[in-house]
C-alpha cells in the first residue's frame, strides 16, 4: 500500500508540472507557424514593428547565429527582421547582409552585452524587430536568412 502512495504522488507531481506547459496553446486559434519548405526564405509580414526594437550591436559578447521569422519592408533602402531573442537588458543583436540582385541574405547574430557580461540576467524570451539598411532598393529580391 505504501508503494501506491508514493506512485500516486509521484504521479500527481508530475500531472501538476505539465499542467501549465499545455494549458498555456488554444486549438481554436492556434499560432502562424512559418512556412519550412524552404528553410532559407522568410515570409514578408505585412505588420511593421511588431517586436521590440532592438539596435544592432557589434560589440556583443559570445555571438550566435539566430534565425528570424519574418520581415519587413520599412522603405525602398531599409526591412525589418523580427526574431526572438533574450531581455534586452542582458542580450544585444547585430546582422550582417549580403545581397545580390537576386537576394538580400541576412545572418542575424544574438549575444550578451559587453556592459552585461557577469550581471544576473532573467530568462524572459522577447520577440525583438532590427531595422536593416541596405545598399540598394529591395524591389523583388528575395529576403533570405543565413543561418
Amino acid at each position: 500500500m505504501r508503494t501506491m502512495s508514493r506512485y500516486t504522488a509521484a504521479a500527481a507531481a508530475v500531472a501538476v508540472l505539465i499542467a501549465p506547459l499545455t494549458a498555456c496553446g488554444s486549438s481554436e486559434n492556434p499560432a502562424p507557424q512559418p512556412d519550412t519548405s524552404n528553410t532559407d526564405s522568410r515570409p514578408e509580414d505585412p505588420n511593421p514593428g511588431i517586436g521590440q526594437p532592438f539596435t544592432a550591436d557589434p560589440t556583443l559578447v559570445n555571438p550566435h547565429p539566430i534565425p528570424f521569422t519574418s520581415w519587413n519592408r520599412l522603405s525602398d533602402n531599409k526591412i525589418g527582421v523580427n526574431f526572438q531573442t533574450g531581455n534586452p537588458e542582458c542580450y544585444a543583436v547585430d546582422a550582417t547582409v549580403t545581397e545580390t540582385a537576386e537576394t538580400v541574405t541576412v545572418a542575424l547574430r544574438s549575444g550578451t552585452r559587453a556592459d552585461s557580461v557577469n550581471k544576473m540576467c532573467t530568462m524572459n524570451a522577447v520577440l525583438g524587430t532590427l531595422d536593416i539598411p541596405l545598399s540598394s532598393p529591395l524591389g523583388s529580391r528575395q529576403v533570405l536568412d543565413a543561418g
